[in-house]
């Protein structure tokens, strides 16, 4: 296996500090910020998560190698079954024998749907990958009445025509799917049944109150704006949450970064965008909140969020018609772009007081971290490993860093911090999980990591990507080309064994860190 290493010297910029202290904290790891999406766009479920007759497919049908890299990848919830895909569903031609199952248009990527992947298989799938579902409704070209009738489907245990309906489709015990979308991107006018936000806020409401007078205990998830550069970003969120503040738990933000509209050291700061946006939504939601006079706080669902260059795609009308599954949106991501995505996980966990749940679009082959040939192999993207690793790590609470250093000068941000962080600790096991990334294109930091509040600790893995070849990029032939690099087999510099009050380390240019330690007794 080969990786890219660190250059042999890297001129520093200046020199940063970070600063961790136990007592410190924003909020605890919410697990459901590293979430998923699977929608049925592309390849993402046919020939991606589901290809019978795949040499490693069960007798559902289901991918082995894709099932066990998701599993690795360590997503907690996932989305279905969109995305712009979900304003045209029916959902009932997803379930029952899926010989009888009818065949339908799906306008919104201009594909064929055959429906034999469903709700069913998506459930039992999820089942496999031991996640949680977000299911979202149809409130494009369906609405109120649909969305309880699946939500009774789903649900309920028995008695009622639509459970005896799950029950006889081989589903006994309910799903009991508790996250619900209401919609998907309404504001947006590619979107089947767009509405404006006064008609969409007072849906949103009256299906919310439904909901939840089947059941209080769901969580519902209101649509904010498509983006933040839509021109009734804030407006929208206000409009919506004054409507259905009381009934919905959460309001989303969509959020995709374009390396390919913007000069490199923008989209190094990508993540500038990301926190402001957060910020704002977050505002417009207390702001609705104290308007009403009421003590309710509005999560953020940052449901859609990647890399994507967009403005390669140029968009779904100059889609045409195809009956087989068509290669949609399949980037190849480079390791600028892995520094990136972790920068932006780096982010949600910052504001883990306040973003309750995530979804990464999306899980295979769609703008994805996993990407297969149809009949062939499944491999890891760049963006795989940050995903991972921070996954399978960050437990226990979000600290509350305070992290002094040089700036950088963006054309598209303006001003921002040349090195971020984000740091976890788990009080049980005394592990603290901490991330850096330098967004400078082109010089190094000297970093000074302030960990006396700790105690001493042991460097348990350090690892790294960056700081070499910007743009190389895993494929099937090279499937393990970009991975994290273990810093101690590479770099001399890099923090190893023993470390107490405040190790300093080398965070090469255009690069991501990420330091395991455990408190030694």
């Amino acid at each position: 296996m080969t990786t890219p290493t660190a250059p042999e010297a890297a001129r520093a910029a200046g020199q940063a500090t970070v600063t961790a202290h136990p007592g410190f904290v924003v909020a605890p790891v919410q697990r459901r910020v590293f979430g998923s999406f699977v929608e049925h766009l592309g390849r993402c479920v046919y020939e991606g998560i589901y290809e019978p007759g795949h040499p490693t497919a069960d007798e559902r049908g289901f991918r082995g190698d894709v099932l066990e890299l998701v599993k690795e990848l360590g997503v907690s919830v996932v989305r279905y079954p969109g995305g712009n895909f979900v304003s045209g569903f029916r959902w009932e031609d997803s379930v029952g024998a899926p010989e009888r199952r009818p065949t339908r248009l799906d306008s919104a990527w201009k594909s064929t749907e055959t429906n034999q992947f469903g709700l069913h298989e998506f459930m039992a799938w999820l089942g496999e990958v031991g996640a949680e579902p977000v299911m979202a409704v149809n409130l494009g070209t369906r609405g109120l009445q649909e969305a309880l009738d699946l939500v009774e489907y789903c649900n309920h245990p028995g008695g009622s025509e639509l459970s005896e309906r799950r029950i006889r489709n081989g589903a006994t015990a309910p799903f009991d799917i508790r996250l619900w979308c209401l919609g998907n991107e309404m504001d947006g006018p590619w979107q089947l049944g767009h509405l404006s936000s006064a008609d969409y806020g007072k849906l949103a409401a009256r299906t919310g109150q439904a909901l939840k007078r089947f059941d209080q205990t769901l969580s519902l998830v209101a649509c904010g704006s498509s983006g933040r550069g839509m021109p009734t970003f804030g407006a929208w969120e206000a409009e919506v949450l004054g409507r259905s503040l009381e009934v919905v738990d959460y309001i989303s933000a969509h959020a995709y970064y374009d390396p390919h509209a913007v000069d490199r050291q923008s989209f190094l700061c990508s993540s500038v965008d990301m926190d402001q946006y957060i910020h704002a939504v977050v505002a417009t939601a207390d702001h609705v909140a104290a308007a009403k006079k009421s003590s309710r706080q509005t999560m953020v669902s940052f449901d859609e969020w990647n890399v994507w260059r967009q403005s390669d795609f140029g968009g779904e009308d100059h889609l045409e018609w195809s009956d087989r599954p068509p290669h949609l949106i399949e980037e190849e991501y480079t390791v600028d772009d892995a520094v990136v995505v972790a920068s932006l996980i780096m982010t949600l966990l910052n504001h883990s007081d306040r973003v309750g749940l995530a979804c990464q679009a999306q899980l295979v082959n769609v703008i994805a971290p996993i990407q297969t040939q149809a009949g062939g192999p499944a491999w890891r993207q760049s963006i795989f490993a940050p995903f991972a690793l921070m996954s399978r790590y960050s437990r226990g609470t979000v600290l509350d860093l305070r992290v002094s250093g040089p700036s950088l000068t963006t054309t598209t941000y303006g001003d921002a911090a040349a090195l971020i962080a984000s740091a976890t600790h788990d009080a049980k096991s005394g592990a603290v999980v901490l991330s850096l990334v330098n967004r400078s294109e082109s010089e190094a930091i000297d970093t000074r990591l302030d960990l006396t509040a700790f105690g001493p600790l042991e460097v348990v893995e350090h690892l790294a990507m960056g700081g070499g070849d910007p743009t190389l990029t895993n494929t099937a032939d090279h499937p393990d080309r970009v991975t994290a690099r273990r810093v101690r087999d590479t770099d001399p510099d890099g923090l190893t064994g023993l470390v107490s009050g405040s190790p300093s380390l080398s965070v090469d240019a255009a690069s991501w860190h990420l330091i395991r330690l455990t408190a030694h007794d």
